[in-house]
């Protein structure tokens, strides 16, 4: 906005990212929304409203797993980027969260502008219309749709079916960075690391 940097510098573009190693890019595309508006205001009110009820819902107390599901869909968005015309995905990304979110809360109902009411597992489908209506491409929302889903039927469908499992594993290092370690309930500390040090107020019977 303050015209600092312009956003042929933020763009996707696998040539300029693979042959003249500008790694940014697979960072920046995310963070782009347009010159503020109308549609940047709209990101901005999805990206934090649903981010927050995610992270303080399904993933309470579990940071690493949040992180985890942020970094599959970004590395995700970024492979299928390179098969589509899109140079920024942080509508997408939007997209992605709204649809985790919704799929998580199927029986919450939904008021879009006072004009429908739904349930939430339509509103990345109210959402893709309503961008429709405004003339936006399509692309965007049905590449958040997608790798939405691909992530929750991993996550949260295919672990219980018959004969199914957990292929998403979030890795050790992001829960050792993110997630405070549990405390083991036998352990026993030491009297030096108990508060106070030793226990002076513990009563003691004389000649005992």
């Amino acid at each position: 906005q303050l015209e600092l940097i312009t956003p042929f510098q933020l763009y996707f573009n696998p040539e300029l990212i693979f042959k003249h190693f500008q790694i940014w890019r697979l960072i920046t595309n995310y963070l782009f929304f347009g010159p503020v508006g109308f549609n940047f205001l709209f990101n901005m009110i999805f990206l934090y409203r649903y981010c927050r009820m995610l992270e303080e819902g399904s993933f309470r107390g579990r940071t690493a797993d949040f992180v985890f599901m942020f970094l599959f869909g970004g590395l995700l968005m970024t492979l299928f980027g390179l098969f589509v015309n899109l140079v920024f995905l942080g509508q997408a990304f939007t997209i992605m969260l709204v649809y985790v979110w919704s799929r998580r809360n199927p029986y919450v109902r939904m008021n879009f502008f006072g004009l429908l009411i739904f349930q939430a597992p339509f509103l990345p489908w109210v959402l893709m219309g309503f961008s429709l209506l405004l003339g936006n491409s399509i692309i965007v929302d049905l590449l958040g749709i997608a790798v939405g889903h691909i992530y929750f039927f991993l996550e949260d469908v295919f672990p219980n079916q018959p004969g199914g499992g957990r292929l998403l594993r979030t890795p050790s290092v992001l829960k050792a960075i993110f997630d405070t370690p549990e405390e083991d309930p036998n352990y026993n500390p030491l009297p030096e690391e108990r508060p106070g040090g030793f226990a002076w107020g513990e009563g003691q019977r004389l000649g005992g």
